[in-house]
Order: structure tokens, then C-alpha cells, then sequence
């Protein structure tokens, strides 16, 4: 079977298909990830065929220009359907390719959800890529994300009737579609652990909580010599990454260390020697990285969290957007970080943040523990195999 897994997204939302595709590939099926360029190497270097979706999610990231992101949808849309179209028996979908439910349709094949984040309505917690930080209550949670469901937004559906005029498709608008979707029982499987984030008692059935895929390792990879000497020649640093906020980042996170007396591995998009006892560096492995760390500070993004979980090292959260206020609640219940840093961060307070962290150790290596014990592609795996039997 010809398995295409589309992930659309920035690295965090590519990579953890990687290893997800390899042990599907690994069961005897060809599998190819579609992208966006920046992240081509990910896909190969796990020897998955890589297939180009136009654009580049970075380039928005910190923009709130409408017309912008709407460009880019349709983009991604037609990237889509051109990855599609170039041979596939089966579509797995991540959170942002939704729009790959319509093309399965159109070509006769099945698809699958597999999401990265838990967008599906539950009155567990509000709608996590909406602009919520906080409950709802339990029928306001639920009644959110429906109504973001049912909206032509291209986080879900985009317009559901262009496109499925376009694919010669009988018209049907984001609502119904979703209504089908719910009564059809259509699968999602979920890449985060269960032990992290329950799976909701209110959902329906097909909606599963499988456990983390994991990054493929990039083979023959070792660290640059500067970084392993400066590992090397001190205590373990605390681990600072900033996504797309890197030149006042930086700042903020070397008067903290400064003030807090530890030494730091800055990603935040400068490299290089940047004080005594901090270093920049570029793209680095997280599973390699993160086990050699005493903390990690970062906005709480899916892999970001689950790498940190997976090493085993408390963390320092601050949320900004999308689904990162989630992960850092869930971090800081679960007892492997301190409170999320909100509002206004200054030195002081993330400084603090950096020393409390350590008391959050032994929870965070307990949470390891459980995690090292999940097999969480094996649920993927086994149903790629039945609609292998089934179609």
C-alpha cells in the first residue's frame, strides 16, 4: 500500500511523522511524507520519499495578516492535491491538512487523521488552537469547537465548497462536512501519551490517544565540537529554544542566566560564544540535546514538550499562541514544571523560573519512565494494515 502522511506545518509538525512513517514503511508499505521544503532533509534522512507542499510557515509565524494566510492556504491546498495525485492508496492527515479529507474522496481512497494536537470538541478544555486560555465550562469548551469545526477557517475545512467544486465533488458546506465526518466514525489517532493527556471520556468512538512518535534518528549525526566541549567543561546547562522570537529572546534569556548564575545552550537563533558559560547553537537533535540538560525553557510546543518528557528534564514554560498554553498547563499539573510564565517575562522572573525548575526533576524522569513504555506508532501501524486487508 502507498501510504502518504501530509504534514503541514513548521518543523515540530513534521517531525514526529518521520518515525511514525518509518515503522509504517518498516511493516512493508511505501510511505511518503508531503512538506515544506525547509524540512525535506527530515523526510529523506529517514529514507521516506519526500513530496514538496508549496510555501513556508515560518515566514508567517508572528504575523497577523489575513490576506497572508490566506495566500498561504491555498497554497497548501493545492500542494495537497498535487502530493496526492502523484500515487497514494491512503491518506493520513495531520491537524492541518484537513483538506486532504476532500482529496481522499475525490480519488476513492481511504484516509485517517493523525493529529498532533487534540482539536476535536471535548468540555475537558477549550479549543486549543483558538484564542482561549481558559475554560469555558464544560458545554461552552464543547460548543467552541464546534463552532470552529463548522467555520471555512484553514485550520479546518478552508472552504469546503471551492474545493469540492473543484474536485467535482458535490457540494457540502464545513458544517456538514464535519457532521459526517462525527457520524462516519472517522479515525484520528493522537501522537501524545495518554499519561501526559487523558483522553477525554466525552469523545466519540474513533478519536484514540495512542502515545508520542517519535523523530526518526538522522543518521551519522554527532554534535559540533564546540558544543560538545562546552558540555563537557561544566555542570549541565539550562536548554533555552525561542521559536520565532529570537533577537529579544536572546536578551531576555542571558540577563536570567546572568542573574541565576547557570550556564545556558541558547537556540534561539544566534550562534556561537554569547557570554561566559552560554552558548548558541544551531539545529540540534532534541533527543541528543535534551538528556544533557538541567532544565529546558521553551513556549511549550507538542514536540518541544515531548521531547523534554521523553528526556526526562523538568521545564520552564512560556506559552504564547495555538496549543502551546495546553502543554504547559498540562507540565506544570503534572509536576515536571514550574507555573507557566504569563504577561510581561522579565529577567527576574524567568531567573526564578530557571531555579524552581529543579524541584521538578524526579517528576519529570517518573514521567519518562511511563513514557519509555509506550508504543504509541503501533496503533497506526495496525490500521494502515486493515484498510490494506479492507480496500
Amino acid at each position: 500500500m502507498r501510504v502518504l502522511i501530509i504534514g503541514v506545518g513548521t518543523r515540530g509538525d513534521v517531525a514526529p511523522y518521520t518515525g511514525l512513517g518509518a515503522r509504517i514503511r518498516a511493516a512493508g508499505h511505501e510511505v511518503a511524507i508531503a512538506a515544506h521544503a525547509p524540512y525535506a532533509g527530515l523526510v529523506t534522512d529517514a529514507g521516506l520519499e519526500f513530496r514538496e507542499l508549496p510555501g513556508d510557515p515560518a515566514a508567517l509565524l508572528g504575523t497577523r495578516n489575513p490576506a497572508a494566510f490566506s495566500a498561504y492556504a491555498g497554497r497548501v491546498v493545492d500542494g495537497i492535491v498535487d502530493a496526492a495525485t502523484a500515487g497514494a492508496d491512503l491518506l493520513l492527515l495531520g491537524v492541518s491538512a484537513s483538506a486532504g479529507y476532500h482529496v481522499a474522496e475525490a480519488m476513492g481512497i481511504p484516509s485517517m487523521g493523525v493529529h498532533l494536537q487534540p482539536v476535536e470538541p471535548t468540555g475537558d478544555f477549550p479549543p486549543v488552537m483558538g484564542a482561549f486560555r481558559r475554560s469555558l465550562g464544560r458545554w461552552g469548551n464543547r460548543a467552541a469547537a464546534r463552532l470552529l469545526f463548522a467555520a471555512p477557517s484553514p485550520a479546518h475545512s478552508g472552504s469546503a465548497r471551492k474545493l469540492r467544486a473543484r474536485l467535482g465533488l458535490a457540494p457540502m458546506s464545513s458544517r456538514a462536512v464535519y457532521r459526517r465526518r462525527e457520524s462516519s466514525r472517522w479515525p484520528v489517532f493522537h501522537g501524545y501519551s495518554p499519561s501526559v493527556l487523558p483522553r477525554p471520556a466525552d469523545w466519540r468512538t474513533g478519536l484514540e490517544v495512542t502515545g508520542y512518535w517519535w523523530p526518526a534518528p538522522r543518521p551519522g549525526w554527532a554534535p559540533p565540537g564546540d558544543l560538545a566541549a562546552f558540555l563537557d567543561a561544566g555542570p549541565p546547562p539550562v536548554f533555552v529554544g525561542s521559536g520565532s522570537h529570537a533577537g529579544r529572546f536572546t536578551d531576555l534569556a542571558l540577563a536570567a542566566l546572568r542573574r541565576a548564575g547557570l550556564r545556558g545552550v541558547l537556540q534561539t537563533g544566534v550562534e556561537g560564544h554569547l557570554a561566559d558559560g552560554v552558548l548558541g547553537v544551531g539545529e540540534v537533535p532534541h533527543e541528543w540535546l535534551f538528556p544533557r540538560m538541567s532544565a529546558l525553557v521553551h513556549h511549550a510546543g507538542a514536540g518541544t514538550t515531548a521531547a523534554g518528557l521523553r528526556a526526562g528534564v523538568p521545564a520552564v514554560t512560556m506559552p504564547v499562541w495555538g496549543d502551546q498554553p495546553l502543554w504547559a498547563r498540562r507540565l506544570w499539573l503534572l509536576g515536571a514544571a514550574p507555573a507557566p510564565l504569563a504577561g510581561r517575562v522579565t529577567p527576574q522572573r524567568l531567573a526564578r523560573a530557571m531555579a524552581d525548575a529543579g524541584a521538578c526533576r524526579t517528576r519529570a524522569e517518573e514521567i519518562a519512565g511511563v513514557i519509555a513504555a509506550e508504543d504509541g506508532a503501533a496503533p497506526v501501524v495496525e490500521a494502515v494494515e486493515h484498510a490494506c486487508i479492507t480496500s
